[in-house]
């Protein structure tokens, strides 16, 4: 999925596949959501063309702690912050809908960045907003009980990971070659 949206978008946001990896294995160590749900944010952000490499990584962070300390999951809270990220003026507002307060001056601000073209300057005054309201949000809870046994279940099904893609081969080939001898003793199974 991650080489697919990378390819259709271009590569707008002038994230590689490897660095989008290396953040969601790095952020899953931090955090309780696996490498999975986090690449799955960042597939979902990166169709988000304005959303450069700059603030990608900041981007996907904010994901993380908004979705945690509002309660709701990657997908939803990837759009909106998507969307306020790639029309900083109107994300402003959509923010505000879910419990997002800018100020007025704040406000005002990503008009002017973006009235002189500074997107990059808009979506840094989000992010920061969104780090004041639920930074450290994700990590918090992965500092709980719950969010430790969260941990140690991602660092199982990592290591599941690994055995599977270790076996994958060899199991490819058994599958083929039963098929094969399945063919072969067909009428002497039936």
């Amino acid at each position: 999925q991650l080489t697919a949206v990378l390819k259709s978008t271009g590569g707008a946001a002038g994230v590689t596949a490897k660095a989008a990896k290396d953040l969601a294995t790095s952020l899953m160590g931090l955090t309780t959501y696996d490498d999975e749900a986090v690449l799955s944010a960042e597939n979902l952000l990166l169709t988000f063309t304005n959303v450069g490499s700059k603030v990608f990584p900041d981007a996907t962070r904010a994901i993380l702690d908004m979705s945690t300390a509002m309660g709701q999951d990657l997908l939803t809270t990837t759009l909106q912050v998507g969307k306020a990220l790639q029309s900083p003026v109107e994300g402003v507002t959509a923010l505000q809908r879910v419990g997002v307060r800018l100020s007025e001056t704040q406000k005002q601000q990503v008009k002017d960045f973006m009235a002189v073209g500074d997107a990059a300057s808009a979506q840094r005054l989000i992010l920061a907003e969104l780090s004041t309201e639920f930074g450290g949000s994700a990590a918090a809870a992965a500092s709980t009980f719950g969010g430790r046994m969260a941990q140690l279940k991602n660092a199982f099904g990592e290591i599941q990971e690994s055995i599977g893609n270790a076996l994958l081969p060899i199991l490819q080939e058994l599958a083929t070659k039963l098929a094969g001898w399945l063919q072969a003793h067909r009428d002497e199974i039936q």
